[in-house]
């Protein structure tokens, strides 16, 4: 097949002037020298230059004598282990290449931000798992990659394309860093939270250290002079999930309407609010177990221990996870935030097995810091705060990945058009 709507598909050892890969040795890394990259440096459409190794000016010299370093312009494609990663190079300094990265240079025919755009597109991935189909090894051998066909618009088609999805790829990269931030921000502030807590100004107290004289010693350490330690047990009824082992999918039991989340299901829920679930019971199924209501904090207690989740909506849980039904004294987030703070010791709690578990006798007596609950409700609303800003930012993040997956199907087969862009009729 040569065209697909319109576009000529041509292999790409017609329309570049080398494809090759990088060094088939690894030199010694030293700490100062030459950069030379490999297939983990290659993230987010770049190659991140502090992560790559350092190789001493003559086995730099002899990459660049055999060909094996990257120029600005370069396309890179990642083609041993993790396969498909695609970056087009606009640095100025040149550096070094390992095997499993190809070094593509188009020529005159082929634009080089167009091209990163189609080495990411299904066509191209399709290709790629055809090459490797039937090898246990994932890796694509140059002569393949030589034989890949991409599309070849004329050349302003392809600036316009490639400008479009650069744009979506800008967005993309901007908000993952934003998340990444968030995420930082968010644990370090739920650590602060839950030490140093709000003062009645609604500012953190400073740290234990700076000031001495509000804080007092307890079995957990140093915490604010107001606060209780307190035991879980004395702050929620803990029980177990009552649905014990059934035959996987046994109909008697499963299938139904009603709700029974795992503990993949807790564990996917970060902490977080779920609604989701992986399962359901059947009427039967949930004669021999146990509903726990809007609120609940499920918490695992066997392989992944003290993942939590609260529940959006009434579930039944397995015997693998327990549910803490918080009193209305306390806050249900503070609670769920100080179990999670807790996970470490929990898990430490835990027999070093095949099969790591705890019961309840390692959850309800586990001993948490507690404020008055105004000062729970304010930690509770900070951190929600943050939290509905991250997922903000997730959801933007998911929502660009998807007009980027839609644009670069109809783009780059020519389903759609960018002739209105290059007349000016589209902003």
């Amino acid at each position: 097949m040569s065209e697909v709507f319109g576009y000529h598909l041509v292999p790409l050892h017609d329309v570049a002037r080398r494809i090759t890969d990088g060094s088939h040795f690894s030199p010694t890394p030293r700490e100062y020298g030459y950069l030379i990259a490999n297939v983990k440096d290659m993230k987010s459409g770049e190659i991140d230059l502090s992560t790559c190794t350092r190789i001493s000016p003559s086995a730099y010299r002899e990459l660049k004598a055999t060909g094996c370093t990257i120029k600005n312009g370069n396309v890179l494609l990642s083609k041993d282990g993790t396969v498909g990663r695609v970056v087009v190079y606009r640095q100025d300094e040149e550096i070094g290449a390992l095997s499993s990265i190809c070094i593509i240079e188009p020529d005159d025919q082929l634009d080089a931000a167009f091209l990163g755009q189609a080495l990411q597109s299904e066509g191209c991935t399709r290709q790629y798992d055809n090459f490797m189909s039937g090898s246990a090894l994932r890796r694509l051998v140059l002569r393949d990659i030589r034989s890949i066909k991409v599309p070849l618009p004329e050349s302003e088609h392809q600036r316009a394309i490639a400008k479009i999805l650069d744009t979506l790829d800008t967005a993309i990269h901007e908000t993952e860093a934003i998340i990444a931030k968030l995420k930082a921000i968010k644990q370090g502030l739920l650590h602060d939270l839950l030490t140093r807590g709000i003062d009645a100004n609604g500012e953190l107290r400073p740290p234990q250290n700076e000031a001495p004289h509000l804080y007092k010693e307890s079995p957990l350490g140093w915490i604010p002079k107001e606060w209780d330690v307190q035991p879980l047990e004395c702050m929620a009824n803990v029980s177990r999930g009552k649905f014990t082992h059934r035959p996987r999918n046994d109909p008697r039991f499963y299938g139904g309407k009603h709700p029974f989340i795992q503990t993949g299901d807790v564990a996917a829920a970060e902490g977080e609010f779920v609604s989701t679930y992986s399962q359901t019971l059947s009427d039967r199924g949930i004669s021999v177990s146990q509903e726990f209501p809007v609120g609940t904090i499920a918490i695992t207690i066997a392989a992944n221990i003290a993942d939590t989740a609260i529940l959006a909506i009434p579930m039944y849980f397995p015997d693998s996870v327990v549910g803490a039904i918080v009193d209305k004294a306390y806050n249900i987030r503070f609670v769920e935030l100080s179990i999670r703070k807790a996970k470490r010791i929990l898990d430490a709690r835990a027999p070093q097995s095949a099969q790591k578990n705890i019961n309840l006798q390692d959850l309800r007596p586990l001993l948490l810091a507690v404020p008055e609950k105004p000062e729970q409700d304010a930690i509770a609303i900070l951190y929600e705060t943050l939290q509905n800003q991250l997922q903000n930012e997730c959801d933007a993040l998911a929502k660009y990945r998807f007009e980027k997956s839609g644009l670069m199907d109809d783009l780059l087969t020519g389903r759609v058009r960018v002739t209105p862009l290059l007349e000016g009729t589209i902003p």
